[in-house]
């Protein structure tokens, strides 16, 4: 009687719903949202404040601002969506209404999302996302490049074939898995990849050349790095497990996450698995690196002990003890975990230096994941330290301990000054950390 009483109220409360999804259909959407957080689907599209995947986040491009769109099941968003609808969008770069996409959807890469795996994201868009009504917002970008038109010629020629079944990259299934999330679903390379003149991606996979995940040019403030194997600027000096660790936590014994990719590590990363973050690893250490003359890191200890000493004479390491060395120390070695180390980090070697500068224009928080949660962040410096101080404390970091960084000059920290000023005015784009 009890069963029944019970029974009864749960099926008046509408709690027996899901009664007609079956197991298999349970088990493909919990597999559809483990893959939309493989893919961080949600970074990009959910604005500041606003409701999961509801889109309407700006993102700035060099052809004007793009909004992202909502990608809840409602008729607003995919509600009338079937799954060839949703195909062609993701996979081929096609609306429903048979426009072409802007590639800021890097459906270049989600070209080499399986079949499967793309029924297993409709299952979850469809059936598991809360729906939200909000109609998307127009991009504003000037006319003519606002026409739609020459974006279908763009995907003709740059956007690759629709692979049924990903491709095998490597004898060893793990690096092939690697490849898999990262050349397709995990998208690394429209961050990290540079681009062409036409905005194009310059290499797809490692198959490429040597220019895929070699590092991008500035958007929005930062530098995405180079994931190859070169010492100076790349992962070469890291091992399999500190970059599982720095993509799970967002911090290892070499780095700390900061800018776009702190969205990677909190949306995306830390919910992978073990498996998969290992796979990724083991593929991206695979990779050569661009220059074969690059040779580890070096540390030089002059500085350190000349700091020790009372030594502040080098241009730039007044500015240095008085506003860094409490946390990165005067060897800079920094403190593992929590405030990175300086020598040998390949973010402060990077031809541009223009993540550096923002970083301490701007600062920036550490931020916390389920498995690290304390949080550690870095003050701005731009309220205290002229456009002269900023560039001699950024060569002087870029220059000491080891490193190989160039120097840089007081017009590159205006320059970036003046940008922040633009990018905050109005609609508040500096807030946008996401760079897909």
């Amino acid at each position: 009687m009890k069963a029944f009483v019970i029974a009864s109220l749960a099926a008046s409360l509408g709690l027996f719903s899901s009664c007609s999804v079956s197991a298999a259909e349970t088990d493909l959407i919990k597999q559809g949202e483990y893959l939309a957080r493989a893919g961080d689907c949600v970074a990009c599209h959910t604005a500041k404040g606003g409701k999961p995947f509801a889109g309407g986040l700006p993102m700035e491009t060099p052809i004007g601002v793009i909004y992202s769109t909502n990608i809840t099941p409602d008729k607003t968003g995919l509600g009338d969506y079937s799954f060839e609808d949703f195909d062609k969008a993701v996979r081929h770069g096609v609306a429903k209404n048979g426009s072409t996409l802007y590639p800021a959807m890097p459906y270049p890469s989600y070209a080499r999302v399986s079949d499967s795996d793309m029924q297993a994201l409709y299952a979850y868009f469809m059936k598991s996302v809360e729906p939200v009504a909000q109609a998307n917002k127009d991009s504003e970008i000037p006319w003519p490049l606002s026409m739609r038109w020459p974006l279908a010629a763009w995907r003709w020629m740059f956007a690759p074939a629709v692979q049924a079944q990903p491709a095998q990259a490597a004898a060893d299934p793990v690096i092939s898995r690697g490849a898999y999330l990262v050349e397709g679903l995990g998208h690394c390379g429209a961050c990290h990849t540079p681009r062409a003149l036409t905005m194009q991606e310059k290499a797809l996979s490692a198959t490429d050349g040597n220019a895929f995940l070699s590092g991008s040019a500035p958007l929005e403030g930062w530098i995405a790095k180079s994931l190859r194997g070169d010492h100076k600027d790349g992962l070469g000096s890291w091992s399999e497990a500190q970059l599982v660790q720095f993509l799970k936590t967002g911090r290892s014994d070499r780095s700390a996450v900061f800018g776009g990719m702190s969205d990677v590590v909190v949306h995306s990363m830390q919910y992978m698995s073990e498996d998969d973050l290992t796979a990724i690893a083991r593929y991206l250490k695979s990779l050569p690196a661009v220059d074969p003359q690059d040779q580890p890191h070096q540390y030089d200890k002059q500085v350190a002990e000349a700091l020790w000493k009372g030594d502040d004479s080098k241009p730039g390491a007044s500015v240095y003890i008085d506003n860094c060395a409490a946390c990165h120390r005067t060897d800079g070695h920094g403190y593992t975990r929590v405030f990175p180390a300086l020598a040998g980090n390949p973010v402060l070697q990077t031809t541009d230096a223009t993540s550096l500068i923002n970083i301490v224009l701007n600062g920036g928080t550490l931020p916390a994941t389920h498995t690290a949660p304390s949080t550690f962040t870095m003050p701005a410096f731009a309220w205290r330290l002229s456009d002269q101080e900023v560039a001699d404390v950024v060569s002087f970091v870029r220059g000491s301990w080891g490193n190989k960084g160039a120097p840089v000059k007081a017009s590159d920290v205006a320059d970036l000054r003046k940008s922040d000023m633009r990018t905050t005015s109005g609609d508040d784009l500096g807030q946008v950390t996401n760079k897909h």
